[in-house]
């Protein structure tokens, strides 16, 4: 790996999101978050991708147009070394998910299980950040009491899956970690950013016996569902004890750690102040940084750029930022 000693510091990377028309989702990614995708409905948007499925691709500036996995392929450096080895992938995924309906009920394996069985993929753990919700938005996590896999396929043949899935009530700025193996579905009514493992294996459990748009239900996936689901009763989950900690121009506060990405809330207000809130990333990993809210300006390398609400940004390991504005942002790091 190239030493930054002997070349200037990288600069940010803004992104152009890959978006996914699945049949649940609705138009809020376009409304409120000016996605601009040509997609009805808009289900989700892959923010920061390097997976075959859906790429995204550099906004602006001198890799413009280029696959975020063009990029790191040409700069290793890029991702820090931590992940020297990758091969220009990235070990997370970043999403918004509108859901305008729920959601399939589904799980996903962990690495082991997909390694073997899915031709050497990832598995899946994710982390859901909820935007907003309405008074009645539920999510299901679990279930409410231990099943047999006899006795799970057979709800499923009937139609008969939702008497024993764990229902929870969803708020604004709740957090809710998942463990590969959880059975899952986001309600309808939620507005939810993901982070994820790098990986698109979902294997579906019950669909409510939906139609897509020519009439044909949804491929299940019950028996390798149930060779990776956790079919006891599962606890429902407490909300993570958050604690926001200040300094001039910013509050952060850690919503979310595992093996794979750590998460934190940053809160931007450099109105009242002459100085701009400097951000760094050291030479071990890359991280990402999502405005959830706001705008404002981030300077970088002796250049200056505008973000948005909704804009993700890359930022390459040993980068050194400036920011100023009124905004929130979710920072990855890995």
């Amino acid at each position: 790996m190239t030493s930054t000693n002997s070349l200037s510091r990288p600069k940010p990377i803004f992104l152009t999101p890959v978006g996914k028309d699945y049949l649940w989702g609705g138009n809020r990614l376009n409304t409120e978050f000016a996605k601009s995708i040509a997609l009805s409905p808009l289900a989700e948007t892959w923010e920061c991708s390097t997976h075959p499925d859906g790429e995204s691709v550099v906004a602006l500036g001198e890799f413009a147009h280029k696959t975020l996995r063009q990029v790191l392929l040409e700069h290793p450096e890029y991702l820090g070394s931590r992940h020297e080895n990758s091969r220009g992938e990235l070990p997370i995924l970043v999403k918004f998910i509108d859901a305008k309906q729920d959601l399939s009920v589904q799980v996903h394996p962990d690495d082991g299980y997909a390694a073997q069985y899915e031709g050497g993929q990832r598995g899946k753990i994710e982390m859901w950040y909820v935007l907003d919700a309405t008074p009645q938005a539920t999510l299901v996590y679990g279930l409410r009491r231990t099943l047999t896999p006899e006795h799970l396929r057979s709800a499923i043949s009937q139609g008969y899956l939702e008497p024993y899935l764990q229902r929870l009530p969803v708020h604004s700025d709740d957090v809710f970690y998942l463990d590969a193996g959880t059975i899952h579905a986001i309600g309808s009514g939620c507005l939810v950013a993901e982070i994820q493992e790098n990986s698109n294996l979902t294997y579906r459990l019950y669909d409510y016996n939906r139609t897509d748009r020519d009439g044909n239900r949804r491929t299940l996936h019950v028996e390798k569902a149930l060779a990776v689901a956790n079919l006891r009763a599962t606890a429902p989950p407490r909300q993570p004890i958050r604690h926001l900690i200040y300094r001039p121009g910013c509050a952060r506060e850690l919503l979310s750690r595992c093996r794979y990405f750590q998460v934190e809330r940053l809160l931007l207000n450099t109105e009242r102040l002459r100085e701009r809130l400097c951000l760094e990333t050291d030479g071990l990993s890359f991280q990402v940084l999502l405005c959830l809210q706001g705008c404002g300006a981030l300077s970088s390398a002796g250049e200056t750029w505008d973000f948005f609400k909704g804009d993700c940004i890359f930022l390459p390991a040993n980068t050194r930022l400036r920011l100023h504005g009124n905004a929130r942002f979710l920072l990855v790091r890995c």
